[in-house]
């Protein structure tokens, strides 16, 4: 191989991981962020709106004193969160219409939607 022909190929990687980084970036400054609390075994907001077609960071904040699970079949979720702890769930993209999920400890109050439009 000659050095005209190796300069090249190293200068063409280097293009290639470059645009490589700059997908990455632009993708994750994408992501949106939502913040739900689970308290008194209720989930506040008990509906989150969310933008379709876009990868959701779930930060879910339990405030009891005792654990709960943050379920989902139509998210396909399922998430311990120990008492006083935090947890990310990422959702997404999703198409327009509502997910409903809820605690699996306390079903009866702790229920929510999560709304993509």
């Amino acid at each position: 191989m000659s050095l005209f022909m190796f300069r090249r190929l190293v200068l063409m990687t280097a293009f290639g991981l470059a645009v490589s980084a700059a997908g990455i970036s632009s993708v994750r400054a994408q992501e949106i962020e939502k913040n739900l609390v689970i308290k008194n075994h209720v989930f506040e907001p008990a509906e989150l709106k969310v933008p379709t077609n876009q990868k959701i960071k779930l930060i879910v904040h339990n405030q009891d004193n005792s654990a709960e699970e943050f379920e989902s079949k139509s998210l396909k979720r399922e998430k311990v969160i120990a008492a006083g702890a935090k947890a990310t769930i990422v959702i997404g993209p999703l198409k327009p219409g509502k997910y409903e999920f809820f605690g699996e400890f306390n079903p009866a109050t702790a229920k929510g939607v999560v709304i993509a439009e």
